[in-house]
Order: structure tokens, then C-alpha cells, then sequence
């Protein structure tokens, strides 16, 4: 008898192609951004800028930073930090979190394409009304609330020196990410 499946990994997904690193950077470009993905061993850093009218015209609207940790059970994706600078301010009709899912989906599909199965993330507590809106906007893109980091116990001590401060940790299956997001990032070609 095989054993019941892991809910991390549903039995039954339609077969449909997850996007690649180049639909995505596609669908980023079509949309005017250049959107880059720089690595240094197991860190990666993405970079999203205002393609300009000529060379050295781009302006950068923001960035996200992690890493590709080695864990039992398989890598996983690291999602260190993400901002978005002043610039994005001036940029007419494209929303904030918009530019969010063209450097989250560039993180994760380089995760995916790296091997790991889980990203991993912490929405920081800066502000309640900040936090509660990081929280909306990572479950709405497909992460899942697994632990409240407040310092209130000695494990909170861990996250806080890996994150760098409370919040809430959240986790998503990567392939489950690429899944949803497939409509999004569907090659324009």
C-alpha cells in the first residue's frame, strides 16, 4: 500500500508546463522592466529596473536577496529580503507589489531551477498595518503562515538572528508557486 501523499504535494495537478526563467523575463520585459538575477555561490541577488531610453538609462526600482541553503530533505530557497526604492514612486501605472511578483518569481524559479522543493520567508513586524499587509500579499501569492516569531520563546531567538527581527515565517512549496503563478509568466511568443 503506498503511503497517502504529503499535503505539501497535492496527488492530482493538471499537467500544465511551469513557467521557465525566460517566460518570465520575457513577461518582465514586455512589461518594460529589466530584470536581472546575479549569483555568488549559493547567494543570488534580483535586480528590477526601469528599462531607459538608452544605455545606462535604467533606473532600479528594487531588489531581492536570499540564498540556496543546503537542508535534510532537499535545498531550500531562502528569501532574505526584498525593496523596493523611491523610484517606484514615479513609475505610472505599475503597482508596488506588482514589480514584488516579477523579483519573487525570478527567486523562485532560480530556487526551482537550483533544486529546491521549499522557499522560505520571513514578512516582517516593522509596523502592525505593514505586517498584516506583507502577511495578505505572501499568502495571496501562494506562502503559508508556519510560525509567529515574536521573542516571546527561546526557538524565536533562532529565527530572529537567521531574519534579523519578528514577524511572521512562511513557507510555500516551490513547484505549487510556479504552478499558480503559471497564467502570469505564460511565454508571450
Amino acid at each position: 500500500m503506498a503511503a497517502p501523499p504529503s499535503p505539501a504535494r497535492p496527488a492530482a495537478r493538471p499537467a500544465a508546463p511551469l513557467p521557465t526563467m525566460a517566460d518570465i523575463m520575457a513577461v518582465s520585459r514586455a512589461q518594460g522592466l529589466d530584470v536581472r538575477l546575479r549569483t555568488v555561490g549559493p547567494f543570488f541577488r534580483v535586480t528590477a529596473a526601469a528599462r531607459g531610453e538608452g544605455e545606462g538609462d535604467a533606473v532600479e526600482l528594487g531588489r531581492a536577496e536570499g540564498a540556496v541553503r543546503p537542508w535534510p530533505g532537499g535545498a531550500v530557497l531562502h528569501l532574505d529580503s526584498m525593496r523596493m526604492t523611491r523610484a517606484t514612486l514615479g513609475v505610472a501605472d505599475r503597482p508596488l507589489f506588482g514589480l514584488g511578483m516579477f523579483l519573487g518569481a525570478v527567486a523562485v524559479r532560480h530556487g526551482y531551477d537550483a533544486g529546491c522543493a521549499r522557499a522560505e520567508l520571513l514578512a516582517i513586524n516593522d509596523t502592525p498595518l505593514y505586517h498584516d499587509k506583507l502577511v495578505r500579499f505572501y499568502t495571496r501569492m501562494g506562502f503559508k503562515p508556519v510560525h509567529e516569531v515574536d521573542g516571546s520563546s527561546i526557538t524565536d531567538l533562532a529565527h530572529m538572528l537567521v531574519w534579523g527581527g519578528r514577524g511572521t515565517r512562511m513557507d510555500a512549496d516551490i513547484e505549487e508557486l510556479l504552478f499558480k503563478w503559471r497564467k502570469r509568466f505564460r511565454s508571450q511568443v
